[in-house]
């Protein structure tokens, strides 16, 4: 019996073309699973990782108990997930949170304006400073966090068990 007859079969049973595509997808699979090849993005290249802490400030946040809310959900040492720019990051320590002041601005009957606290009772709205810590990626651009960069003004989405509402960057410190 020839190893290759007349129709290009191999040993009278297998078709050589069929043979050489089954060989070749055999290949490919085995390079991807084996050696996949570099990971991260680029913007990660030329970069260290450094400890990072951002400044959030939370602005009309309704909730009916904010201090429950404080005291479960962001006491320190916790974690929250935060989004940047729709690309979720993952986990982040919460360093400190604090409540602000609501106030007022009254004016006097000199003219001037003087910053009073809010006498309303039934106000379910609340602002809040947080403190997030992290690693970073400093680059040439600034700090990183996963893919995004980081910069004042840019929004955070924070989310947890029972709440996901929107901060806003107002400090970057790299201790």
């Amino acid at each position: 019996m020839a190893i290759l007859d007349s129709k290009g079969r191999l040993f009278g049973k297998f078709n050589l073309l069929d043979v050489g595509a089954i060989f070749v997808i055999l290949l490919v699979v085995i390079s991807i699973f084996f050696f996949p090849g570099t990971t991260g993005s680029v913007a990660q290249v030329n970069s260290k990782t450094v400890p990072i802490e951002v400044d959030l400030v939370v602005r009309g946040l309704n909730v009916r108990d904010p201090q429950r809310l404080v005291d479960k959900d962001f006491r320190k040492g916790g974690k929250t997930k935060v989004i940047i720019r729709n690309q979720p990051y993952g986990e982040i320590a919460i360093k400190s949170v604090q409540e602000l002041p609501r106030t007022l601005s009254v004016p006097q009957p000199d003219g001037s304006l003087k910053e009073l606290p809010d006498p309303r009772k039934n106000n379910f709205s609340t602002d809040m400073l947080l403190t997030l810590e992290g690693k970073a990626n400093l680059t040439d651009g600034g700090p990183v966090l996963g893919n995004s960069k980081v910069k004042i003004g840019m929004p955070f989405e924070l989310e947890g068990f029972n709440y996901n509402f929107n901060a806003t960057v107002i400090d970057i410190r790299l201790p």
